[in-house]
């Protein structure tokens, strides 16, 4: 079975940003804004969550059965990425603190995530 187009795109899309938003976060302009403002540790927190699940992303998408759990899985996963990590990337850049209350429902999708894998990979 061929893995699905679109989450295969969107998968390399997560991977992608992470390398882009942890460079950006380690050097230069956004860099510096972050050290200025003591933002920097949030910023490390969301790419250190960030690349790895955007890997998980990519082998739900190309080895996972179409099972529904595995399908919610990857759904869960792309929702925590966002939810935890974008809010940790908006805050940091930006100030925003009351989106620190965002983070723990991403980190929460996260875990829905792995648990819809161990619930999936059940015996047959």
């Amino acid at each position: 079975m061929q893995p699905d187009p679109f989450r295969l795109r969107l998968s390399a899309l997560m991977g992608f940003l992470a390398i882009a938003l942890g460079a950006a976060g380690a050097h230069g302009g956004v860099h510096d804004k972050l050290k200025a403002t003591g933002e920097l540790a949030h910023w490390e927190t969301a790419v250190q969550y960030h690349l790895p699940h955007a890997v998980v992303l990519l082998l739900l998408t190309l080895f996972a059965s179409s099972k529904p759990a595995m399908i919610w899985a990857w759904r869960m996963v792309l929702a925590g990425i966002f939810l935890f990590s974008g809010s940790l990337y908006v805050l940091a850049y930006t100030g925003t603190k009351w989106l620190g209350a965002v983070t723990p429902l991403g980190g929460l999708s996260l875990m829905i995530g792995w648990a819809l894998v161990a619930v999936s990979a059940k015996g047959k």
